[in-house]
């Protein structure tokens, strides 16, 4: 079987490093927060092109934040798409604020930016393009609208670690950037893990407050904050992997490149890296009507797929109560139905993909 993604490949290739970092956190007695963590955040918001990395349990609690941090509350909209992981839309509905949802465009996945303006109204605060599949939205129309609207954009790029628009890094270029660090992320924790970048000093300090009980210094709560800390193994953990970063991404995008050689000519729509951007695909996401037949079928020769995602957030039974129906955001629903994710990490075989394409040529012969 080629799996999906194969987390042990890539244990094995670090596992002298991993061994020091964990020791370090072991030796030190830092489990929450601590040393490891605070220099993971400045490397980390470095690399995204930030002043500010502040270190949360997961992706979730980041955009939780993040959205409390710009002030958003109960009565607020805030506009983001409904082709993404719950976790984005659930952000938003913690903060009491209402989600407001806007199609997506093909080829990209990502948020149509021509229909952003429409759905602005006097209570929208802020935008939330998700950077779908390890490619960036359109953001200078997106930063625009914000500028003139007097809107917080906040960038969900939980799948686009070292993406890049027009040469500016997935998460600084908006108000507040939010990182997921699970384990199947391009860049993973051992466990948990999440992070805000930001430029902007206020919003930096009211974050560190909030994941840390509210507390400005111990025993001293100035906000109604939560238990949302990085821990110090998975701080090291990620210093680990955040210097091997940028030599995976060339892989993915190498392995990118001899898929879409396989399989050009053939009926499947690949993947489109956007002129503006440079993709570093969190997921190889092919897309055919007949998804479903082809899953199973490459099921049976031994090959692992994921569907990335099947039910858009408007149409999930949880999200109802949003007010929308089926035929809203048709181009979502359309990718739902179609869309298929290849095996696709950096310790791949050329052999592998070599294996995977000769299949798929073959089936649409």
């Amino acid at each position: 079987m080629i799996p999906l993604i194969d987390l042990k490949a890539q244990y094995q290739s670090i596992k002298n490093e991993i061994g020091q970092a964990v020791g370090r956190v072991l030796e030190s007695c830092q489990f929450v927060l601590g040393d490891e963590v605070a220099a993971f955040e400045e490397e980390f918001a470095s690399y995204c092109g930030a002043k500010y990395g502040i270190a949360v349990n997961s992706g979730t609690s980041a955009l939780h934040l993040s959205l409390l941090a710009a002030g958003i509350g109960p009565g607020d909209e805030v506009i983001t798409i409904p082709f993404t992981f719950v976790a984005t839309v659930a952000g938003i509905v913690y903060t009491g604020a209402r989600p407001v949802l806007v199609d997506i465009q093909l080829p990209s996945y990502n948020i149509d930016v021509d229909r952003i303006e429409e759905k602005i109204t006097e209570r929208t605060k802020a935008i939330i393009p998700v950077h779908l599949y390890g490619q960036t939205a359109d953001m200078d129309p997106i930063l625009e609208i914000a500028r003139r609207q007097n809107l917080k954009v906040i960038e969900d790029a939980a799948q686009a670690h070292g993406a890049e628009y027009k040469r500016r890094r997935a998460g600084g270029m908006g108000d507040l950037g939010c990182f997921s660090f699970y384990p199947g992320k391009n860049l993973g924790a051992y466990g948990e893990g999440g992070m805000v970048v930001t430029n902007d000093p206020e919003y930096a300090r009211t974050i560190r407050m909030l994941r840390d009980w509210g507390q400005g210094s111990k025993y001293h709560h100035v906000l109604k904050g939560y238990n949302y800390r990085m821990d110090g193994i998975q701080g090291a953990v990620l210093r680990v992997k955040l210097r091997h970063l940028e030599k995976w991404t060339e892989a993915r995008r190498l392995h990118a490149q001899k898929y879409n050689q396989w399989l050009a000519g053939t009926p499947i729509q690949t993947p489109v890296e956007m002129p503006f951007n440079r993709h570093v695909y969190h997921q190889y996401t092919i897309r055919l009507p007949e998804r479903n037949q082809i899953q199973t079928w490459l099921q049976t020769q031994g090959i692992q797929t994921g569907i990335h995602y099947p039910i858009p957030v408007h149409l999930q039974e949880a999200y109802t109560d949003l007010g929308y129906r089926t035929g809203d955001f048709p181009i979502s629903e359309k990718a739902a139905k179609e869309v298929l994710s290849l095996p696709l990490y950096p310790e791949m075989s050329e052999a592998q993909i070599n294996i995977i394409g000769s299949v798929l040529k073959e089936r649409f012969r």
